[in-house]
């Protein structure tokens, strides 16, 4: 009987674990591609190829302390511009912003390890 309930309590244990990890994996998976795509479009001019900025005051996305904020954080601050940047409402889906956000991620990295 106490076997029993050990087991049971282990396997409780265990699905909690599994859910509170999956839980905290990122919502919003963008497409990296595709961010790529939309960020050569709209974001290059000012934030360069790899992320360092090309015009003063914006971001440097290679070594941003700002992509340390969460997805949804980011997002609406694409959504409503800021000084010089435009506001993407409208112009993007939020989709759109959230494969953007997924590569400036990897920009930050270094870039995707991808064969």
């Amino acid at each position: 009987m106490i076997f029993r309930q050990i087991n049971i309590g282990f396997a409780l244990g265990t699905c909690v674990s599994i859910a509170i990890s999956l839980a905290s994996v990122n919502a919003y998976a963008g497409d990296i591609d595709n961010g790529k795509k939309l960020y050569t479009r709209h974001c290059v001019t000012c934030h360069g190829v790899d992320g360092v900025n090309v015009m003063p005051d914006a971001p440097n996305f290679a070594y941003s302390e700002q992509l340390l904020r969460p997805d949804d954080f980011i997002l609406a601050s694409i959504k409503e511009g800021k000084n010089a940047m435009p506001a993407y409402r409208g112009l993007l889906e939020d989709q759109e912003i959230l494969d953007v956000i997924t590569y400036l991620r990897l920009l930050e990295t270094g870039g995707p390890m991808r064969p």
